[in-house]
């Protein structure tokens, strides 16, 4: 009975860390986001983290000190990849706490009431965050898609057709830089006729610099490699390790599947890579393209 206490004090003592970490890591966030509606979510979050940690202090009767790493880390993120994302990604790793505390609540039956009333209040609210950078996600998805496939597929014709690494590189560049002013100049047009709030200034911005942006990942192996069959297979992985970073920031900020549009947009980069491929042999052939 007395290792069964000693357990769950330990434990306790966890939740109560993590509890004030989170108090802190909101209350960090509501003072840095923007918008009244984003600052009051968080504000009272962070309110529902401190009631849990003095909770848990009525059971260990004890002052826990924050973990400043985490706050630390949290504020990095929500910096670099938004709010939303850093919040979401914090609460998909309190999963283990959650089944933990339910683990915990046949034995106290005093507190299991008010933990579920408070993660259920606190996962309502989460729903209600607007961040302006997630309302463009269609368009980041349309430069990505669209460079990723497009010029991947260019890039394979290209390394067999002209079989110089430098020529290649050259001409995919002059190709992506084209393509993303053109896809900017139509996301521009396309959104400036669509009923909505979003900034059609922004939309193209966001669709060219992702653009340029997957360009140049797949751009820069024919400029550091020699070998130009290399090139192309560092360049198909870079475009693989973009398509799995940018599908893990949507499947966690908007709540949907990574493995099934990961496996699309892979899915579509290798079948239109591989006939342009294939259609690079032939040009070389058919034309006399030598090496």
């Amino acid at each position: 009975m007395r290792q069964e206490f000693e357990i769950d004090t330990r434990r306790i003592v966890e939740f109560q860390k993590n509890e004030i970490t989170e108090h802190y890591i909101y209350k960090n966030l509501a003072k840095r986001v923007s918008g009244v509606k984003n600052r009051r979510i968080f504000a009272q979050i962070s309110d529902d983290e401190m009631r849990h940690y003095n909770v848990w202090k009525n059971y260990t009767r004890q002052e826990v000190a924050p973990s400043q790493f985490r706050i630390w880390f949290y504020s990095v993120i929500s910096m670099l990849f938004g709010f939303t994302f850093a919040v979401k990604l914090m609460e998909g790793g309190e999963r283990a706490a959650q089944v933990n505390y339910e683990r915990l609540a046949g034995s106290w039956d005093d507190i299991s009431g008010i933990l579920k009333d408070e993660e259920e209040h606190e996962h309502a609210l989460l729903t209600l965050l607007d961040e302006e950078r997630l309302q463009y996600t269609g368009s980041i998805v349309l430069g990505l898609n669209d460079a990723l496939v497009e010029l991947t597929g260019a890039l394979a014709g290209l390394t067999f057709a002209l079989q110089n690494t430098r020529i290649v590189a050259l001409t995919g560049m002059i190709t992506g830089f084209a393509a993303a002013l053109s896809m900017a100049s139509s996301e521009y047009l396309s959104t400036k006729t669509e009923a909505g709030s979003k900034s059609p200034f922004k939309a193209a911005l966001y669709t060219g610099i992702a653009y340029i942006l997957a360009v140049a990942v797949l751009i820069v192996p024919y400029l550091l490699v020699n070998s130009i069959y290399l090139s192309l297979g560092l360049a198909i992985a870079g475009a693989f390790m973009i398509v799995a970073i940018f599908n893990f920031y949507i499947s966690v900020a908007q709540g949907v599947s990574f493995r099934s549009r990961f496996l699309e947009m892979s899915g579509l980069i290798v079948v239109v890579a591989g006939i342009s491929f294939l259609a690079g042999l032939a040009i070389r052939y058919f034309f006399g393209v030598s090496a």
